[in-house]
């Protein structure tokens, strides 16, 4: 037995350090991918780097993924002494008055009794020990993908608040350059003094939206401290870029895959098997368990040393049974079981219905953010470029004001925010879509930058 335990426990340590490296594995693919496709390295290889290191770090600090492992590794202890038989027990009576028989007097009494449960009950308590400690590996799997979808999430939120804040940023070097300008003008008499207010007025507007965005940095890495178990003052850098993961999956196999991955399903399952094996070990309570012993007293000589078997110790085998009489209590143990089985059943189908209608939503989530991706970068962006060169070109001849060419470059900096939303959201979608999954989803990874525009004061 001694053995079997030191066996459970080597067992359960190599499957912590494989449970790790499945953490990590992964992401080292990911790194070798983009080396094998990307000899120059680009900021979307920087920021997957980053996220890496993150979710590596997530995975040996998290305190709650460590508590369920600990939960997970008690329960494989559990197993060893279920299957276990009851402790043998062992009686010493002694007489206090000797009694006195032909062969001699008793002075004491030894017991050796073992009692064995009904056939099969210690099978079925070893099966439902067993399926409750794969339960909790499974609920192991469902928080390591929660925590990773947290990590991610959190830091495709700070990637894009860097882009925000780096648009941002030359956008009010642009309208600074411009209210000179406007200034210039009005100086010269050639614009009213209306247009230098309203060019202040917008370079106000979004130097406050800069000061909002730079003040959003401190609760972005405060909560991503948190989820990497850091204390909550960390610092983090910028990442470099937001990535564009583009899935190589149909929507049907992620709908065939989620019942074969899901970490939560799986623990449904085995709890179902559990509660199930449960009912049959109630109804084992309907039969007997039996004891055997063996016992000997201990005799002195008789007064007679010519008596036949003088101080001869007698021995005794015993068997035993318990009488399962109280049969109210043991129906009701049986109706318990299987409650609670069909409680487990109909929590699996509703879950599974959850599921489902989730992966639908974040489905529709991550292609609305591809198309916006591609509407964007392929068309509104490109265009609003455009308008800004012919308002520029314009202003510059005379016939624009200073107030159409602030108009066409606020326009091109809401649409570069929302490309950039629009990368965040499918980055996200795509961590909610592995996260309901239960399992990395095969991806390409695609390299994109901001589009050249024709006027920047960076």
């Amino acid at each position: 037995m001694e053995k079997r335990l030191t066996w459970i426990k080597k067992i359960s340590c190599l499957l912590w350090l494989a449970c790790c490296l499945t953490l990590i594995l992964p992401r080292a693919t990911w790194a070798k991918e983009l080396d094998a496709t990307q000899p120059e390295r680009g900021p979307e290889d920087e920021a997957l780097r980053m996220l890496s290191d993150y979710l590596t770090k997530a995975a040996l600090s998290n305190p709650e993924l460590e508590a369920a492992f600990h939960r997970w590794k008690a329960a494989l202890e559990k197993i060893p002494q279920v299957r276990a038989l009851p402790d043998p027990r062992f009686t010493f009576a002694y007489f206090i008055e000797s009694v006195e028989t032909r062969v001699g007097p008793q002075r004491a009494r030894f017991a050796l009794a073992q009692t064995f449960p009904w056939f099969g009950t210690l099978d079925l308590r070893e099966d439902m020990a067993t399926r409750e400690a794969n339960a909790l590996k499974a609920q192991y799997d469902h928080i390591k993908l929660r925590v990773f979808y947290e990590v991610k999430n959190v830091f495709y939120e700070y990637a894009y608040l860097a882009q925000a804040v780096q648009i941002t940023s030359s956008n009010v070097e642009l309208l600074k350059y411009l209210e000179s300008i406007a200034r210039a003008r009005y100086s010269a008499g050639v614009i009213p003094y209306g247009d230098v207010i309203k060019t202040q007025v917008e370079l106000g507007r979004i130097e406050d939206h800069l000061k909002t965005l730079l003040d959003l940095r401190i609760p972005v890495m405060a909560k991503l401290a948190a989820a990497l178990n850091m204390p909550i003052d960390s610092e983090f850098p910028w990442p470099a870029a937001v990535p564009v993961m583009l899935s190589t999956v149909t929507d049907e196999e992620l709908f065939k895959l989620a019942g074969e991955y899901n970490p939560q399903i799986k623990r449904l399952e085995y709890l179902e098997g559990m509660e199930r094996a449960g009912i049959e070990l109630a109804q084992r309570d309907y039969y007997p368990n039996f004891t055997m012993g063996v016992e000997t007293i201990l005799t002195d000589p008789a007064l007679n040393p010519m008596t036949p078997d003088s101080g001869k110790d007698p021995v005794i085998a015993s068997v035993s049974i318990n009488i399962p009489f109280w049969w109210e209590k043991r129906r009701a143990a049986v109706r318990e079981r299987e409650a609670k089985h069909s409680a487990v059943i109909r929590d699996n189908v509703a879950f599974k219905q959850n599921l489902l209608s989730s992966m639908h939503l974040a489905l529709y989530k991550y292609r609305d953010a591809q198309r916006k991706i591609d509407l964007y970068r392929n068309t509104l962006i490109p265009k609003a470029d455009e308008a800004l060169a012919v308002t520029l070109e314009a202003f510059q001849a005379g016939t624009r004001s200073s107030l159409d060419l602030i108009d066409a470059e606020k326009t091109l900096l809401e649409f570069d925010l929302a490309y950039i939303r629009a990368l965040t959201d499918q980055a996200q979608r795509l961590a909610e879509l592995e996260y309901l999954l239960g399992n990395e989803i095969p991806c390409e990874i695609h390299c994109v930058s901001m589009p050249k525009h024709t006027i920047r004061k960076d």
